[in-house]
């Protein structure tokens, strides 16, 4: 996912400032890492290079200059079609759980790596607890709703990883 493609899927509901597009971004994506004002700014500043938004208005309020974009008709098309476009899985899984247990092993052998495993599982369940909390207050927010399903499949996942790892680290250390 680029930076660029999400401001311009928020551009698509209509001109909007930079300031504007940085507060949907956080509310829409409330698990993304939020957007800082001079990413928006520089990728804003991409997108114009390339024709894909321009700049319609500048707004002044009180404070700063605000600079108005729109998405161009050339945009949308980029925006539309990247969004019906599929990802497919990469070839490589990044894994720091897995290369954890690795250095654990090589470090403190079996125990370091069973010690590492539950407190991990303890941290993921902790996790868990309180993005199924935040799911049930979140009552009809459906982006949050959706980004806490997304986390807590993604997490169980992940605890049931570490439960079939911590079987293997037995197993295996056993045989040698």
């Amino acid at each position: 996912m680029t930076t660029g493609h999400v401001l311009m899927g928020l551009l698509s509901r209509g001109p909007q400032h930079g300031y504007d597009l940085k507060r949907h971004h956080d509310e829409l994506l409330p698990a993304a890492r939020p957007m800082a004002f001079g990413q928006v700014y520089a990728a804003l500043g991409r997108l114009a290079g390339k024709g894909l938004v321009t700049r319609v208005a500048t707004e002044q309020d009180s404070g700063p200059e605000r600079v108005v974009y729109e998405l161009t008709p050339a945009g949308r098309a980029e925006v539309g079609e990247w969004a019906a476009e599929a990802d497919g899985p990469g070839d490589h899984v990044a894994n720091p759980l897995a290369t954890k247990i690795a250095v654990a092993l090589l470090v403190g052998g079996e125990p370091a790596a069973v010690a590492f495993l539950r407190r991990q599982r303890t941290a993921h369940l902790e996790r868990m607890r309180v993005l199924t909390r935040d799911k049930r207050e979140a009552k009809g927010d459906l982006h949050r709703v959706l980004a806490a399903d997304y986390a807590l499949s993604h997490l169980d996942a992940d605890v049931r990883w570490m439960e079939d790892a911590l079987e293997r680290v037995h197993d295996l250390e056993g045989d040698r």
